[in-house]
């Protein structure tokens, strides 16, 4: 079974990821088994039926459909959107979550994580030295592209000498549960202009999940690298959010792209973290011919909607 979105906005606003009642041929039945099998295998938490009751959500799906009415979010525009609370241990967003959309930056860590189950792989042959360091840092932290492809042919060298291809392939022989939406099939070209490469917000939620609970190689280091500060727009310049809380995240943006992907960890008033993920995807049917305008204007809806999530975690673990 898979979520499918409509053409028409309304189903956006709505929120509606409805399932599919046509039937899965026998390719289709294993591959879901497999993917399940995997996911149980790292742990991760199958399913996501609490989130369409979520008062959450709710108020999302209102906030959303207001930014959409004031021209925000235009009418070629669809959105993703996820919530999972750590502490609580449920899915509070799932909106359109296992639609694949454009990945642009967002797929970087996914390809740090590549290099990792290499690296495991090849004990040995392939380590991670400090210059490998420094080109994840660029890759990550400061969203070098070239630094990004260095890291894509380091992994298929070791795996084939197949391209972003084999990047894919790592990711879905390891933790095929986590990466079911993911297709990782071009280098980033020099121009930026990075289109064909997608994951689903469901994807992104999965990862985020393993990422916190150690269930994939050097998840320390590849979370050491997400928290260096950048400039984000799940926590930086949101109304209300306190500036000392931490995040691990990785944007995305291109002229049809507007994302941004990351754990954000609070601290109750007893000192405890509680930690949750928010995922947010925006992505244009069409390049926009006025880029910085559209980036600045997408990235503050997201911002939006970021501190109305911040809010209500807030009111539910007595954040500071």
């Amino acid at each position: 079974m898979s979520a499918t979105e409509s053409e028409a906005s309304a189903l956006d606003d709505h929120a509606a990821n409805t399932v599919e009642s046509s039937s899965i041929d026998r390719r289709q039945f294993i591959g879901t088994i497999a993917a399940a099998t995997a996911a149980l295998l790292l742990g991760v938490p199958m399913s996501d039926a609490a989130a369409s009751s979520s008062a959450l959500q709710s108020q999302l799906v209102r906030l959303v459909k207001r930014q959409r009415a004031q021209g925000i979010i235009r009418p070629d525009e669809r959105t993703s959107w996820s919530v999972y609370d750590f502490t609580g241990r449920k899915k509070l967003v799932s909106i359109n979550e296992d639609i694949p959309r454009q990945a642009a930056s967002m797929i970087k860590p996914f390809v740090a994580q590549a290099f990792f189950y290499t690296m495991q792989e090849r004990r040995g042959t392939l380590r991670y030295t400090g210059s490998v360091r420094e080109t994840m840092e660029r890759m990550i932290c400061h969203s070098s592209n070239s630094a990004t492809n260095e890291i894509m042919d380091l992994v298929s060298r070791y795996n084939g000498g197949n391209g972003p291809r084999d990047v894919e392939r790592v990711l879905k022989r390891h933790a095929g549960g986590v990466f079911q939406q993911t297709s990782i099939v071009e280098r980033i070209p020099a121009s930026g202009r990075t289109y064909r490469n997608k994951a689903s917000a469901h994807d992104y939620s999965r990862f985020l999940w393993a990422l916190w609970h150690d269930r994939m190689p050097h998840c320390e280091e590849v979370r050491e690298l997400m928290s260096i500060p950048n400039h984000d727009r799940i926590t930086r310049r949101v109304r209300g959010m306190p500036a000392n809380i931490r995040v691990y995240d990785k944007t995305g943006s291109t002229a049809m792209l507007c994302g941004n992907m990351g754990i954000i960890e609070c601290q109750d008033r007893r000192g405890r973290p509680r930690p949750y993920t928010f995922i947010g995807i925006i992505e244009k049917s069409q390049r926009t011919n006025y880029y910085t305008t559209w980036i600045t204007n997408r990235s503050n809806a997201m911002r939006e909607v970021s501190g109305l999530v911040y809010h209500y975690m807030r009111e539910q673990h007595q954040l500071v």
